[in-house]
């Protein structure tokens, strides 16, 4: 199913439809203010799986990010976060950043394992933001990348429907992508960590 979402006022309808699929495990392809990607919701390991066999890789091997609507919702998944980090993430989020972080022992153990880490996002679309707050709960997230250019990444909706619509069960049209993915910041050693430079500018740190 291919959905038309329109960030300045999605449909409350559409939103719904979203909301019922991804909690019966389903999955859903859907923009952020960086590339388009995979979802699911958090506590559905199926839709986990999926995701995982889509791409190819092993459940003990992803990377998968959790997809928060707003900083408060941290602290359900990382530990307490020290004061000159929470600030860095306050300046920089909603923004096109993943920010890895130390795991609590709320995050869904048949999902991480024995991962001490996780990746948080909060994107500054609002599409993204109004999924997860009808849903109710974080998505699962992996990104959408060209199966020919492993830097290449698919930006057009309607191709990505062509290429996905017997894989995943709604593909979101929320507009072009972007094709350059989220600055990843690993805040969990002693020293802050730039492991992939991306649309998010340093000067945040």
């Amino acid at each position: 199913m291919l959905i038309k979402l329109y960030p300045e006022n999605p449909s409350f309808k559409h939103l719904n439809i979203i909301s019922e699929c991804l909690r019966d495990g389903g999955i859903i392809i859907y923009p952020t203010d960086t590339v388009y990607s995979f979802g699911c919701d958090i506590s559905k390991i199926r839709g986990v799986e999926k995701i995982a066999r889509l791409k190819g890789i092993e459940m003990k091997n992803h990377n998968f990010s959790i997809i928060c609507d707003d900083i408060s919702r941290l602290s359900d998944y990382v530990k307490p976060i020290p004061n000159h980090i929470f600030r860095i993430l306050n300046k920089a989020l909603p923004g096109p950043y993943t920010f890895i972080l130390e795991a609590n022992n709320k995050v869904p153990k048949l999902i991480y394992r024995k991962k001490k880490q996780v990746g948080i996002r909060i994107p500054d679309n609002n599409i993204t933001i109004e999924i997860i707050k009808n849903l109710g709960n974080p998505m699962l997230s992996s990104s959408v990348l060209h199966e020919d250019e492993v830097l290449e990444y698919r930006t057009d909706p309607e191709l990505i429907y062509e290429k996905y619509k017997d894989s995943v069960d709604i593909v979101i049209d929320g507009g072009f992508g972007d094709n350059n993915p989220s600055t990843i910041i690993d805040c969990t050693g002693d020293e802050i960590e730039i492991i992939r430079i991306g649309k998010g500018s340093l000067n945040i740190l």
